[in-house]
Formats: C-alpha cells, structure tokens, sequence
C-alpha cells in the first residue's frame, strides 16, 4: 500500500482483508497463480489484484477458488457472505462527487479502525470539527466550489464523526501543535465554538488530547501531519497516512509503521498531559 494514491477507487477494509484472506488459502493449499487462474479461466494478474483488493470480489470467482483451495462448503457460504457485504459501496460513496480518490481509502481505514492516533500541527483533525470551523477551512482549500459543494464537503466530514457515538468506536489519540488552536479559522465565534467542542469531545471516554506547546521546542513530528491506523483484523497491518497538495500516501510496511509509531510515541511524552489539555483550552479560549 506504500503509494501515492492520486487516483482510482479505493477498496473498502472488508475487501482488503478478504483479499488476503485469499491469498492465505491459496498458498496454503500450495496452488499457484497460474493454477488458480486456470481455474476461472482468468489471467494470473487478475487473481492477483483479486488478493491485493484492486479489483471487485466477483462471487463465481469467488466460489470456485474457495473450492479449488479445499475449503469446506460452510465455511464457502459465509466467506461469499462476506464477499457480497464487501463489494457494496462505503457509507460515503454518495458523497463521491466531493470525496477526491485519493482520499476514499482514508474514509474507509478510518470507518473500520480499531486504535487512530495522530499528530496535526496546522488544524482541528476532521474527526473534532464543527460545521463552521470545517466550512470555513473548506472555503479555503476549496476556492472555486460553490456554496452546495462546500456544504456538502462539510455534511462528509460531519457524517465522519458519527462513529466516535458507536459502541465499536475506535480509540482516539491526537496531538495538537498549540498552533491548531492559536491559527485563527472563521473569526473570534468560530474559534471559541470550536474550542468548547474540543472540550466537550474529551467526555468521550476513548478519546485522548494533548497539546504541543511553543515551550516544548522541537519536536520529532514536527515535519508535517500523519495519522495512524490498527485494526481489529489479523489481516491488515497496521496502516500510516500522510498527504500533501500533489494527493496521499499510505505506508503499511512495518520499518515505516515503526518509524511514525515510534515519534508518536516520543511526542506523547514532550506535550502536555492529558490530564492538563482542559486547563490549557480553556485558558486559549479567554484569549479570544
């Protein structure tokens, strides 16, 4: 996964993982590709990208191959059970015409998360936002939409949020740069707006806050955003995000992963507490 992803349509998480849930059986049963695409009558790349999540899981494929691997009838019914649910379009595809390509993969690793944590030094991550504060970073990130695309951009990023109230919600860790909160996004109102939200947010049990301050000097994260992802699937590796002007890159390989794990890490320890990040807020807001 380690690409820049400009382009294409990104796979949900359930395809990925049934992906490689493929790719065990077929080399645990020791039949090659060419075996394998001999048996639908397919060319060895397209079982291959089957495996990769680069392609739909279509169910005739899927059915002969299950049997071509050995597995068992049941286990066959529940797998294409599966299959199906993966093929489906994410919750966010009716939003595709605002969503750009390279950032549906984000959606969908976000959607199905276990643990994210990140590091933002310039905004409110997505995932805390209100409506006006993301409207108004919309509004410069998107000069030339129109007033209906800008909403519709922030009704996403809203709909993002819905799955911090799941029972399932994924535990959430940020470090905020003090810049976030000090860079002024909509005017005075906004600001405080979006400062209370932040503090009514840390009532979620599963979420955690620090901030960055000046003080705290350098810093090892200190070249960018970058989010990280784990997941409930034995699957899927853990996954790192980062983005640019140019689109997104994703990085699963585990000296990479191990690499952004291990600043998070260092970071946690120079910013403040999380037990000082409601003094902190509310000591900014009075300054607004």
């Amino acid at each position: 996964m380690s690409d820049n992803r400009s382009g294409g349509s990104a796979p949900t998480v359930l395809r990925m993982v049934l992906g490689k849930r493929l790719r065990h059986l077929r080399e645990r049963a020791g039949v090659s590709f060419e075996d394998a695409a001999r048996a639908i009558e397919v060319t060895p790349l397209t079982v291959r990208r089957m495996e990769k999540a680069e392609v739909g899981l279509r169910i005739p494929y899927v059915k002969e191959l299950l049997r071509t691997y050995g597995v068992l009838a049941q286990e066959i019914e529940d797998f294409v059970r599966l299959a199906r649910e993966a093929n489906q379009p994410g919750w966010w595809y009716k939003y595709r015409d605002v969503l750009p390509d390279w950032f549906r993969a984000y959606v969908s690793l976000e959607s199905e998360a276990s643990v994210i944590r990140l590091y933002e030094p310039h905004y409110v991550p997505g995932l805390l936002q209100t409506e006006d504060y993301a409207a108004a970073l919309l509004r410069i990130g998107f000069p030339n939409d129109s007033p209906e695309e800008i909403r519709r951009r922030a009704d996403l990023r809203l709909k993002r949020q819905d799955l911090l109230d799941k029972p399932e919600a994924p535990a959430v860790w940020a470090v905020l740069d003090e810049t976030v909160l000090r860079r002024p996004v909509g005017g005075a109102d906004v600001m405080r707006a979006q400062i209370d939200h932040l503090g009514e947010v840390l009532e979620n049990p599963k979420v955690r806050l620090q901030i960055m301050r000046f003080a705290a000097g350098p810093h090892p994260g200190a070249f960018g955003p970058f989010h990280y992802f784990r997941f409930g699937f034995s699957e899927l590796p853990d996954v790192v995000y980062t983005e640019s002007l140019a689109g997104a890159q994703y990085f699963d390989q585990p000296a990479d992963v191990v690499t952004y794990l291990e600043v998070l890490d260092r970071m946690s320890v120079q910013a403040e507490p999380v037990a000082r990040t409601r003094e902190i807020l509310a000591a900014l807001r009075k300054e607004l």
